[in-house]
């Protein structure tokens, strides 16, 4: 891996570049050599992103414009942006996507990756260094729930990923932007009005269902994206699967709730 003053990443279609060190600092090493890294890492990638044409992918270190230029030409996406500090990167990627046909739906812009606007993405890849991941983890949890997030080489630390691959010894990781829904419920239900306290770490949610004056735990909670479901013991045996969607604060049923009923969920 080569490191330079500032993220000007390369990603891939054949190839990915090496990440480099901090894009906080405006200054660019231009000298720092590409480090190739097989097209199948960047295809495992789209692949887990399931990257398709409802899709705005945004690639974070875009190099000579591979990956966004990939998820446009190959995936069918209806949109792709790369953002890249290296002036040189951008010119490069620009003309690629030019000869790739695709530049009508394909932009790329010199900034700070600190300062992009990640909002309109809902997908976004990255090979950045880990504590480049963990400076960016704050504002990637505030985007839309169920953005999906895909990294080359570098997690988020405790935040764990949903699926990782290893890819020839790379590693690839993958994360669903959660909802946040830690704290009380008041679920409305055909069979009876109850409670829900909920705690959580990133996706990983647990809690209790207070029903006719006893708590019992949930059973299987699971939070993924803007999706949520878990079970509630409504008579000894008797476990009913709650699942939702949630909608800043409320939870809204889905079909595979049937047997719970017409329920609805609402903030505490």
């Amino acid at each position: 891996m080569a490191l330079a003053l500032a993220a000007g990443l390369f990603g891939a279609l054949p190839l990915i570049a090496a990440p480099v060190a901090a894009q906080t600092n405006r200054s660019v090493n231009l000298d720092v050599p590409f480090v190739p890294t097989p097209d199948d890492v960047v295809e495992r990638m789209l692949d887990m992103a399931q990257v398709g044409n409802q899709d705005y992918v945004i690639d974070l270190g875009s190099g000579d414009g591979r990956i966004a230029i990939a998820a446009v030409k190959d995936r069918g996406a209806k949109g792709a942006m790369g953002v890249d500090i290296d002036p040189a990167r951008i010119a490069e990627a620009t003309n690629n996507a030019k000869m790739a046909g695709v530049s009508d739906a394909v932009e790329f812009r010199q900034q700070n990756l600190f300062e992009t606007d990640l909002s309109q993405a809902s997908v976004i890849t990255m090979y950045l260094l880990q504590r480049i991941n963990l400076k960016l983890r704050p504002t990637l949890l505030e985007l839309r729930p169920g953005t999906r997030i895909v990294s080359h080489a570098f997690s988020m630390d405790d935040w764990k990923p949903d699926a990782e691959a290893n890819v020839d010894g790379r590693n690839v990781y993958f994360w669903i932007v959660p909802a946040k829904v830690d704290g009380n419920w008041k679920v409305q239900n055909p069979g009876g009005d109850f409670t829900v306290d909920l705690t959580q770490e990133f996706q990983k949610i647990a809690g209790t269902a207070t029903v006719d004056g006893k708590s019992v735990p949930l059973s299987d909670p699971k939070l993924q994206g803007d999706r949520i479901e878990f079970g509630v013991e409504t008579a000894p045996g008797k476990i009913l699967r709650y699942v939702g969607r949630v909608t800043g604060g409320s939870i809204e049923p889905l079909p595979e709730s049937q047997r719970a009923g017409d329920w609805r969920a609402t903030r505490g």
